[in-house]
């Protein structure tokens, strides 16, 4: 009875030390995963991300991922690629997600971050994963000193607005309303009684203009029938009269640490701003 004994001890520590090892094959599923793992593990470690990290008109990272695998994210690539870890969002990718679960492989589900607590949280999530903690916390605390050095105290808070294609604005809730009232500055999506992803009319823009128009993307980014808005005379009209600032996608669209680069943006932006604003 002792061997038997003896081997099933070995057995269980040597789980225990496989379990217990660094993932060095590590495959994201998502472009905001994305954005953090290649900011907290040496690029040998990282299996593939999405080829949406080199997607430079919504990706922050794009002229970092030359060199490295980019999947579209299914079930049958991550499979091949024997990944020990595979970063994904809880809404995106569910049935390669259950799949690759199914079939016993380690995924690891961030959620999307909408506020400066939830970018925290996210870069302490994937660096607890990927077994690197002390970096997650330097990357936070190097967010937190990028956003001390953004952020103003105020006593005047000028409107601005994120618009986008599609006359898209970033409402109460979004990452781009955190950012810019760390920047001193009030979401004038508020007026317009719109929540994350609404639309506002361009009638609407025209009739009550705010102190700030943020453009999302510019003028020329997207070809497309759905981003005329972004070049109809009536809004460059409103540009003429008002200040506006081009606030990169890459920089907001996901939940990371550059987020405090947006908030530099804004910041700067406000205090290019005329003395006398509305409402002062």
């Amino acid at each position: 009875m002792v061997v038997p004994v003896v081997m099933a001890i070995a057995a269980l520590l040597l789980a225990s030390s496989v379990q217990a090892a660094k993932p060095v094959r590590i495959v994201s599923l998502n472009l905001c995963t994305d954005q953090l793992l290649i900011q907290l593990v040496p690029r040998e470690r990282i299996a593939a991300l999405t080829t949406l990290a080199a997607d430079r008109n919504v990706s922050a990272i794009a002229d970092q991922v030359t060199g490295l695998p980019l999947i579209a994210g299914g079930a049958e690539e991550v499979l091949a690629l024997d990944a020990d870890l595979i970063l994904a969002s809880p809404y995106a990718a569910t049935p390669t997600v259950d799949l690759l679960r199914r079939l016993g492989k380690r995924v690891e589900l961030v959620p999307f971050a909408t506020d400066f607590d939830g970018i925290r949280a996210s870069v302490r999530q994937v660096a607890a994963a990927v077994e690197e903690p002390a970096r997650g916390d330097a990357l936070v605390a190097r967010f937190d000193a990028a956003l001390a050095s953004a952020r103003t105290s105020v006593r005047r808070w000028p409107e601005a607005l994120v618009y986008q294609v599609n006359g898209l604005v970033s409402g109460t809730g979004s990452l781009a309303d955190a950012a810019l009232r760390a920047a001193g500055l009030t979401n004038q999506a508020r007026r317009h009684g719109t929540a994350v992803g609404a639309r506002v009319a361009l009638e609407s823009i025209v009739a009550l203009p705010p102190d700030l128009v943020v453009l999302a993307q510019g003028t020329t980014t997207y070809r497309t029938v759905v981003s005329d808005n972004l070049r109809h005379p009536a809004l460059a009209r409103v540009m003429a009269d008002k200040a506006g600032v081009e606030l990169p996608m890459p920089l907001w669209l996901c939940g990371s640490p550059r987020t405090a680069d947006a908030v530099g943006i804004l910041a700067a932006a406000r205090s290019r701003l005329p003395v006398a604003t509305k409402g002062e």
